[in-house]
């Protein structure tokens, strides 16, 4: 404003450089030729200046104002791309540069195109993320059981301050996760699905009525996408479980129906067409739930046409009630003979037969009476079955030791002969046999005490204590080898006299010595003949009486019914006739050498 306050040559002059200065040059002239005073024309030249400076004034608002606009673009596009690198993931973009510099305009234009790269990005990143959560939502409301045509499946929200990689690849994972369990999903609804239509084919139900109830969209014929929630599952699940249940009773109801039509049968000795019209029953005896699956097998038909057979037979078998108890008395001494227990006693059973014909018992209280008895002998007969067994081994062995002991009193057993090596085989495993003997005694004895003190009972053998038998056997056994023992003393004494009489023989003249030895060739050795011969008599009517001894004890208490004071097993009571024998030979050998 000084500079306008200057003297009008110098401001004038100043401005003549300027269309300003022409127009303020013209102004004076004007002034000049109106005559214009000198205040009116200061106050115009204030104007003037004052109009100027508004002029300059807004211009250099409008350009600061600008240059405002540009610094906070340039700062709004910085700060968005960098908010895109960090939302994408990012860490530097090729194409920006990283210092910028020149004006703000040419830093602008520098970084536009790179920021119009990252929106363009960003737009494509936001769209894949769409399409990733818009997916994640489909199946997610699938497997929740929601429709899919639900609103809020279409709506998908994106969190636009993270697009970067690793998110997208979690959203693509838990998309994976949950393909992967939609596909598992439907595979356990065609898993159940195909259970159910097996099912109803075995039990003869409707299966598509049944698959229906539990959700319209499980039916194929209604064409639209299958429901596969946890609910849905849940239900199939459920009636998987009723319908095998239900095959599991019906199957379990066939075989009690089963096991009572083969009962009746075998007890009327039904025909084997009549039994051929339930022949699929029967057959289901031997499977297990799992392993029936043919179509129709376990029908409420079946059932009902099996039930009334099994009527119609409880009928009929009614009026052949003493025929069938007689089969079950025939079964139970079965049993008893086979395990050789004791016989119900047959006074009884004819009391029974009694009451059948006047009708005075319950039939089906006496064949359950019948069959427990049945029951009790089996389960006795099983308690027994070691035990005899071993009783089997004993009498087998027995036998080897009493052909064993006839082999023995054979004088012509070396002999060559046929058939005569195959009796030293048998003999050498008799020997074997024999020689186990008395274990197989001492454990039978063992197991037959236990049993005894387990049932609290005495273990009866064709109506014989058993631990009687072995105990007399064990006696006699005992005896026996007293016996041989004493034969084995008789021999070493025979032969010593034989001995010293070959030697007195030997010690008298050639003349006598001949015959003397003559006359004891022919009559001392003929005189021990007869010895050997009785002694070979004796020791086979020993082995022979020894081993059946049992079998007469048994057969001999059998007879006697028990009878108290009497032994199983009869020694044979000759060793006084054996000791007498040898007197007589040590007499008759010590006579002619006796001074």
């Amino acid at each position: 404003m000084g500079s306008f306050q200057a003297p009008p040559g110098t401001r004038s002059s100043a401005l003549l450089e300027t269309s300003c200065g022409y127009l303020l040059q013209e102004l004076q002239m004007i002034w000049d030729e109106v005559g214009e005073d000198q205040s009116e024309r200061e106050k115009v030249l204030l104007e003037l200046e004052q109009e100027c400076l508004e002029v300059y004034r807004r211009k250099v608002d409008r350009a600061n104002i600008s240059r405002a606009r540009l610094h906070q673009e340039l700062a709004e596009s910085e700060a968005e791309f960098t908010h895109l690198l960090l939302s994408l993931g990012e860490r530097s973009l090729p194409g920006r540069p990283e210092k910028m510099s020149g004006t703000l305009k040419q830093q602008l234009d520098s970084i536009t195109p790179a920021l119009r790269d990252m929106r363009s990005r960003k737009e494509e990143r936001v769209n894949q993320f769409q399409a990733v959560q818009g997916q994640i939502q489909k199946i997610s409301a699938e497997i929740a059981g929601q429709s899919e045509y639900d609103d809020s499946i279409t709506n998908v929200s994106v969190n636009e301050n993270d697009l970067s990689l690793k998110k997208l690849e979690e959203y693509q994972n838990e998309l994976q996760r949950l393909h992967k369990e939609k596909n598992n999903r439907l595979q356990q609804v065609e898993k159940y699905i195909a259970a159910v239509h097996s099912l109803s084919a075995t039990l003869g139900m409707e299966s598509s009525m049944i698959i229906t109830k539990v959700h319209p969209s499980l039916n194929e014929l209604c064409g639209i996408s299958k429901n596969i929630s946890d609910g849905i599952l849940a239900k199939l699940n459920s009636t998987v479980e009723s319908l095998q249940e239900e095959k599991q009773k019906r199957l379990e109801k066939l075989h009690h129906l089963g096991k009572a039509l083969k009962n009746l049968w075998s007890l009327m000795d039904t025909p084997y067409g009549d039994r051929y019209l339930f022949s699929h029953v029967i057959d289901l005896l031997s499977v297990s739930s799992a392993e029936v699956s043919d179509a129709g097998s376990l029908t409420l038909d079946i059932i009902q046409q099996a039930e009334a057979e099994v009527k119609r037979l409880d009928q009929l078998k009614a009026s052949k009630m003493k025929e069938l108890f007689l089969k079950k008395q025939n079964e139970l001494e079965e049993i008893c003979n086979k395990s050789h227990m004791e016989i119900p006693s047959r006074s009884e059973m004819e009391n029974i037969l009694n009451l059948i014909n006047t009708g005075e018992i319950d039939h089906a209280d006496l064949l359950m009476s019948m069959d427990e008895q049945i029951s009790r002998a089996k389960e006795e007969a099983s308690s027994r079955k070691s035990i005899m067994e071993k009783v089997e081994k004993w009498m087998i062995a027995r036998d080897e030791e009493r052909w064993l002991e006839e082999y023995s009193m054979d004088e012509n057993r070396y002999s060559v002969s046929r058939g005569a090596h195959r009796n030293l085989r048998r003999a050498e495993r008799a020997r074997v046999t024999v020689n186990k003997i008395q274990a197989l005694v001492d454990s039978l004895i063992a197991k037959t005490k236990s049993w005894e003190e387990e049932r609290r009972k005495v273990f009866l053998y064709d109506e014989v204590p058993l631990l009687a038998m072995l105990e007399e056997y064990n006696m006699f056994r005992r005896e026996r080898e007293e016996e041989k023992q004493r034969q084995r003393d008789m021999k070493k004494v025979q032969s010593q006299v034989v001995v010293e009489q070959e030697n007195f023989i030997a010690s008298r003249p050639a003349t006598s010595n001949r015959r003397i030895s003559n006359k004891s060739l022919n009559g001392g050795f003929g005189n021990a003949t007869p010895l050997n011969r009785r002694l070979s008599l004796s020791i086979h009517q020993l082995g022979s009486n020894s081993i059946n001894s049992a079998t007469q004890g048994i057969s001999f208490i059998k007879e006697g019914k028990k009878v108290q004071g009497k032994r199983i097993f009869h020694r044979p009571n000759f060793s006084s006739q054996l000791r007498d024998e040898t007197a007589s030979v040590v007499s008759t050998f010590s006579g002619p050498l006796s001074p």
